[in-house]
């Protein structure tokens, strides 16, 4: 009875939203299917959503064949805890099938940065290329039975290590490199993960004599790669921590952001050392006497003497209040 469904009208509707991840972790996702997208995930979900299969409780999971009875009879899950497990042990399959082709270069794989000191505590947390946070125990989980790689970073200048190219396209290893070290699209205000990012030539263009080393490139989504001219656009440069900064263009130039720091927010919670300030050569000789040579002058020059000793001074002492900052050269 009623009217005949609109075909364009269903169309229309269907959608898979996933909503902002909640402070325990956990991704809420909302879905209207379509009669054929939901007709292709029933044999799936009969199949790996079936009691017995794909219990993470289990010490061997049953992910092919049929589980025994005894797996059977102690999976204690729902319905709706079995579909879930069954959406994992699909998205699993399909990354190891190997025949999802690439993204930017890259195998369609999970991609997690982290710390190497949250790897060795157990403690602290991974990102995505997409930017979803995954506990560095999950992470653990996921890095027994898959490829590692280790993105190492100069102290100094936080540039990459020995990753350079001649071709105008950036290399796995490259853009694996960039992924650790820029977090998603490094243009101010742009939210987009590193999943759905370009390798931007920074200081040049390649077709202009730019180079395709990993210290000269850049995260980019397509439209803001895009958006880098010399016609009046955007510019990119690189600093001297290997940040990529953006220039707006003249009638747009007021006073915003150059950095992005919505994907690497730890570098606001550890902002980089302040520069020494320009000091004086250090006389050759017994470094001693220099020492109370200079204690002297100072004394001298300042009438209060010791007055100065009672106010609290700067420490590196880990046991004090804050203590050192801890090192940000090392991600894997």
């Amino acid at each position: 009875d009623g009217p005949e469904p609109d075909e364009r009208e269903r169309a229309r509707k269907r959608a898979v939203t996933k909503h902002k991840q909640r402070e325990d972790g956990m991704v809420d996702v909302s879905a209207t299917l379509t009669p054929e997208a939901w007709a292709v995930w029933e044999p799936i979900f009969a199949k790996f959503a079936a009691p017995g299969m794909c219990n993470p409780d289990d010490p061997e999971p049953c992910t092919s064949g049929t589980p025994s009875q005894a797996q059977i009879h102690h999976d204690q899950r729902s319905l709706a805890q079995r579909q879930h497990d069954a959406l994992l042990a699909g998205g699993r399959i399909a990354l190891m099938s190997g025949q999802l082709g690439q993204l930017n270069g890259l195998p369609v794989s999970v991609i997690i940065r982290t710390t190497l000191q949250d790897l060795e505590s157990r403690a602290g947390v991974g990102v995505t290329g997409g930017g979803t946070v995954v506990p560095i125990a999950e992470v653990i989980r996921m890095a027994g039975h898959a490829n590692h790689y280790l993105a190492v970073f100069d102290r100094a200048t936080g540039s990459a290590l020995d990753l350079f190219r001649t071709k105008r396209v950036a290399s796995a290893a490259q853009r694996i490199m960039l992924i650790a070290r820029d977090g998603g699209c490094t243009k101010p205000g742009c939210t987009v993960g590193a999943y759905g990012c370009q390798g931007h030539h920074v200081e040049a263009d390649f077709a202009k004599g730019g180079n395709t080393n990993v210290d000269e490139l850049g995260l980019a989504c397509g439209p803001d790669n895009r958006d880098v001219n010399d016609h009046g656009g955007w510019t990119t440069q690189m600093n001297d921590h290997c940040e990529v900064e953006w220039t707006p263009p003249p009638p747009l130039d007021t006073g915003q952001a150059r950095i992005n720091n919505y994907h690497r927010p730890e570098r606001l919670l550890r902002p980089p050392d302040d520069p020494e300030p320009p000091g004086v050569p250090e006389p050759p000789g017994d470094n001693t006497i220099a020492a109370e040579a200079a204690s002297a002058e100072t004394d001298q020059a300042d009438p209060r003497g010791d007055a100065e000793s009672d106010v609290p001074q700067p420490t590196d002492d880990p046991g004090e209040p804050g203590g050192p900052a801890p090192p940000g050269d090392q991600a894997a």
